[in-house]
């Protein structure tokens, strides 16, 4: 069996003047090619627990192994070079992108910072690349980010995330502020890029429908805390555990007489 490329273990992080923590004992895995979603309502550690995996903050302890190595330990040359390795996609297109940069800049900035393209032209010809990868042309480099649609501010900030040849991508909430039709294009292209590109997921959403869409295994948060973790078929069709079975009963069913029969009014 091959090592997983992410392992977490007993990962803890709390906040001053609360008093339950935000990420309590929290341990998963992600092997290589594979896409792991971790779902919970809003303040179930979520998010948390993705800014710790990144190195974004400190775990108060536990660690993350990226590869065999600790990003909770690493420092100067070695978070920067595992950094490089995984690439965060983050929820809010309209506030993650300088609104001062173009496209060109700002998909190109990776390259800067990790010293991997020099030279002016062939960074330009790096980020055409990149652009087309996720369905957008050459012909946006010079425009600023509010020139841009809801869905194509997320292509450019995961073209910006791809453009380190990062062997995991955090997802962070990505296509929650994005409306319906453009959720469906901006989850294919997670689907496409990951096939393409041999691609690592941590996939973080509190839709259980867009989750079991992208991933093959789900990890249940609640209350800072993994309370079931499996196969997608076996969280979504056997859930264990009450709160599992709790968000799935959530869940909007399009039928109105399955919903009826399942114990809800229809909605609409």
């Amino acid at each position: 069996m091959t090592e997983p490329l992410l392992e977490v273990t007993s990962l803890v992080k709390s906040y001053p003047g609360h008093r339950s923590r935000a990420v309590d004992d929290v341990s998963f895995t992600v092997n290589r090619g594979e896409a792991l979603g971790l779902v919970g309502e809003s303040g179930s550690g979520k998010s948390t627990t993705a800014r710790c995996v990144a190195g974004l903050i400190r775990p108060d302890s536990g660690s993350v192994l990226l590869g065999g190595q600790d990003v909770t330990r690493a420092r100067g040359r070695d978070i920067r070079s595992l950094r490089a390795r995984m690439q965060m996609v983050f929820q809010d297109p309209y506030s993650s992108l300088n609104p001062r940069m173009t496209v060109e800049q700002i998909v190109g900035e990776g390259l800067i910072v990790q010293r991997m393209e020099r030279r002016a032209a062939a960074r330009r010809d790096r980020v055409v690349e990149l652009l087309e990868l996720v369905g957008l042309s050459a012909d946006h480099l010079g425009r600023h980010p509010r020139s841009f649609s809801g869905g194509q501010r997320q292509r450019i900030a995961i073209a910006r995330a791809l453009a380190v040849s990062p062997e995991l991508l955090i997802c962070d909430e990505p296509v929650s502020s994005l409306d319906v039709s453009m959720q469906a294009q901006v989850l294919n292209l997670f689907r496409d890029l990951r096939l393409r590109l041999n691609l690592s997921l941590l996939f973080i959403a509190h839709d259980l429908a867009v989750v079991r869409y992208v991933c093959d295994r789900v990890a249940v948060m609640s209350q800072g805390k993994v309370v079931e973790l499996g196969d997608r078929e076996q969280v979504y069709g056997h859930p264990r555990h009450p709160y599992t079975r709790a968000l799935l009963a959530a869940v909007p069913i399009p039928d109105p007489r399955a919903e009826r029969a399942r114990g809800h009014a229809p909605i609409g």
